[in-house]
């Protein structure tokens, strides 16, 4: 199998993770448009991850944040975003660097961008994107089917924007439908 020394996989993550970008950056400045609201899912271990330790000890590993009626100060840089959350009331600032976004979804277009975790050493030796995968497996960034195929991972955090009086998911691996969190 011919080698790519080109690396589409990098190029494709990098031009999915602008689209993200660009989004965030319209909603910094103009606000959320319509119905559109976010789900992003990050790892909270990666490198440039900024919030409280009582955070990170709820979510030692990933997070899902929802950017939709209550959040402030969103600023978007080249290489990150800034937020402020309420999590249990208790408001909270978040750092996230572009690179440790696992997933974007706006459930309100059924639009979702799903990405390769970049790991410490592969940000470290500039081989970001080489898996223990072979090649064929190697994929970019896609775009969410319209109609989600199974069941869709529950976000790790309700945030503000949802009620206090439902029940957090338990840490860990529960998969739920995404509809379980709409407003109705």
């Amino acid at each position: 199998m011919a080698v790519d020394h080109i690396r589409y996989d990098i190029l494709a993550q990098e031009a999915l993770r602008g689209v993200m970008r660009q989004v965030l950056a319209d909603a910094a400045k103009n606000g959320l448009p319509g119905d559109h609201h976010f789900y992003i899912t990050y790892n909270t271990n990666a490198d440039g991850v900024r919030m409280s330790a009582r955070l990170r000890e709820q979510y030692p590993q990933e997070i899902t944040i929802i950017l939709q009626h209550q959040f402030w100060d969103l600023i978007v840089g080249d290489e990150s975003f800034e937020v402020g959350l309420s999590f249990g009331g208790i408001p909270e600032r978040l750092t996230v660097p572009f690179d440790a976004v696992k997933g974007f979804f706006d459930p309100s277009v059924q639009f979702g961008l799903q990405f390769d975790a970049v790991s410490d050493a592969e940000a470290d030796s500039g081989e970001r994107g080489e898996k223990a995968r072979p090649p064929a497996e190697q994929q970019p960034a896609r775009a969410a089917p319209k109609t989600p195929a199974g069941p869709v991972p529950a976000p790790a955090n309700p945030s503000a924007d949802e009620s206090d009086d439902k029940p957090e998911p338990p840490a860990g691996g529960e998969v739920v439908r995404l509809d379980r969190f709409r407003k109705k």
